[in-house]
């Protein structure tokens, strides 16, 4: 396999006329779904605020494993919310998935990644009706799910970009992260320690998310009055992925979206962190990462003790204001800080603020949510304004109070997603909810594409490429592979592409050194298929399994079956057209997206 670039011209038979076999097809050609649709009836016990019955909509026969009262409770509110709006639409809600989809549904959005075959096999043994909810609680105690939250938050508080993006300093972020994200801490709790965090960042890797975003350095005849730097990409990161509004629109004049965003309302943030006192920075832009410094957060009661800032307006004038937080949506005024808060205090008063505003439980819901559905209640999920509204408020509404009710605990959180009706369907559509503005009433599951991170995990754990590997060698091989999948798969602020269903995709990884000798080595799935399976068949079925968390099918058994024959030299050979198959199936787009 290690010349499969070479096979791409020359062996089209398998490689690329199964990839062909293999692919999801687009969406727009698959309105017919092969799965029962869950149907009304004209029995029904609920009633709109008319007095109209509602149609009783099949529910999803799953029994809840968890004893919280709070996983049966809030799953029926997200179905009482969205099956409401699908009758006042009049949409017939697509059909569940099997249970095989809803393993490697659940495996990539919960840990990261794709299923083991070995896990597959253990969840399939649980108790049908149990199954589920059974599957979602393993994952939840996963080893790997820890990793997989903190590598996700790294990104959305470091980006891919720089010195922080990848490398020593953003490593230790994903330690500190993945410390909170292992004893589960409230999410209130560990966003507090963030936001205050201080030291080395070789001791507490938080402090690299404001080491990250320090923006221009102000003059040193300047620093006394105003600060070491202007904070503008922090005040701007902080209040978009933690309140999901983007106030950087609101830096230079009033926010054009939100009535209630005036330019001081920027700067009021901004002035927050003017205190902060980085140690280290001048040698950190280092073409060598290895040797990259050690760096130290600190805040200094000497510098900026007004708590003022200046910022120029749209006429030219230049205008002090003093330390003031977001207003709540639809009011004038912020809190504005206490003069007596220096050093420390002024961020621990910023970090009170800001997990006690409306829009914190709001915004995490909303980021949560659009993980798990493919969209959030309000999209773009970090751009609530005046003009993009969330399509369901009061589930929305409903379940930031519930939330914050059950101390801000993201495990609850999540099972009350994967736990709703609305999480199981499917994606393929039907013809009351095959259009766009459709996936606003999440009556079918929105295909998502991998994250770099989750398409490396999955590359790995398909390909059994780590077998044999050290740490440090995994740590190589992820460097190496993610430069090449976030070129291609995703972006450097963290921010992941839309499938569009194109060829393109899978070109770009077929054609990857890395990818190739990973089928090919002696210890990876295919060679450890072949040993264990016996028969070309039973081999078929393990590497199915494998790479797409799935028996074939039927019709692509027989047919792969068809062109094996068709192979010159396959009795005598049998390797290299696995290794073909193996290829084929890693670059199809049932593979590259989350479905």
């Amino acid at each position: 396999m290690a010349h499969a670039a070479v096979r791409v011209g020359a062996w089209t038979l398998i490689g690329v006329l199964l990839l062909g076999l293999i692919g999801l097809p687009p969406f727009a050609d698959a309105r017919s779904a092969t799965q029962d649709q869950p149907t009304t009836s004209d029995d029904s016990s609920k009633q709109d605020k008319n007095g109209s019955a509602l149609p009783k909509f099949a529910q999803l026969k799953m029994t809840i494993v968890s004893k919280d009262p709070d996983v049966s409770e809030m799953s029926k509110v997200i179905n009482q919310h969205l099956e409401a709006s699908w009758v006042a639409n009049k949409i017939t809600p697509s059909g569940y998935v099997d249970d095989f989809d809803f393993i490697r549904r659940a495996s990539l959005d919960i840990i990261g990644r794709i299923a083991r075959a070995d896990e597959i096999l253990k969840y399939m043994k649980y108790p049908e009706d149990r199954r589920r909810s059974m599957i979602i609680e393993d994952l939840l105690k996963h080893e790997d799910y820890a990793k997989h939250w903190a590598h996700l938050w790294a990104n959305w508080l470091l980006t891919r970009a720089g010195d922080f993006g990848r490398g020593k300093y953003h490593d230790q972020m994903v330690v500190w992260l993945q410390d909170q994200f292992a004893q589960n801490k409230p999410y209130h709790e560990w966003v507090s320690k963030l936001m205050t965090a201080s030291g080395k960042n070789s001791e507490n890797g938080a402090v690299n998310f404001f080491l990250a975003h320090l923006g221009e350095r102000i003059p040193q005849e300047k620093q006394r009055e105003e600060g070491q730097f202007e904070m503008v990409p922090l005040t701007s990161r902080i209040t978009r992925v933690f309140l999901g509004t983007q106030v950087q629109c609101a830096q230079c004049h009033a926010h054009p979206f939100f009535d209630s965003l005036k330019q001081e309302s920027f700067w009021g943030v901004n002035a927050f962190l003017r205190q902060l006192r980085p140690e280290g920075m001048l040698n950190r832009n280092q073409g060598n990462r290895m040797a990259l410094p050690d760096l130290t957060l600190q805040d200094d009661p000497s510098i900026n003790v007004d708590a003022n800032v200046l910022f120029e307006m749209r006429n030219g004038k230049v205008r002090l204001w003093h330390a003031e937080f977001l207003p709540p949506p639809g009011k004038e005024r912020g809190v504005r800080l206490d003069p007596a808060k220096k050093g420390v205090e002024r961020r621990e008063e910023l970090a009170r603020l800001l997990v006690e505003h409306e829009m914190f439980t709001k915004a995490i819901v909303n980021r949560m949510w659009g993980l798990f559905f493919g969209r959030g209640f309000v999209n773009p999920i970090d751009d609530f304004n005046d003009n993009n509204q969330p399509s369901h408020p009061e589930l929305l509404k409903a379940l930031a109070e519930r939330f914050k009710h059950y101390n801000y605990d993201l495990k609850k959180l999540i099972r009350w997603m994967t736990h709703s009706n609305a999480y199981h369907l499917s994606y393929v559509a039907n013809k009351t909810n095959d259009k766009v503005e459709h996936e606003t009433q999440f009556s079918r599951m929105v295909m998502k594409a991998l994250t770099p991170e989750q398409l490396f995990e999955s590359l790995m754990t398909a390909t059994l490429a780590e077998n044999g590997m050290t740490a440090e060698q995994r740590r190589t091989q992820r460097n190496e592979w993610l430069g090449q999948l976030i070129t291609n798969f995703g972006d450097d602020e963290g921010n992941e592409v839309t499938f569009n269903g194109t060829i393109v995709q899978a070109l770009l990884m077929m054609n990857g050194r890395n990818i190739n000798e990973a089928i090919s080595s002696p210890k990876g799935a295919v060679a450890v298929a072949m040993a264990t399976k016996g028969t070309p068949e039973r081999i078929i079925r393990e590497l199915y399994l494998m790479a797409l968390n799935r028996p074939p099918k039927k019709t692509e058994l027989a047919s792969i079956y068809q062109k094996m024959q068709l192979r010159p030299g396959f009795r005598d050979s049998p390797k290299a057209m696995f290794e073909d198959l193996y290829w084929a199936l890693l670059n199809s787009n049932e593979f590259i997206i989350n479905h």
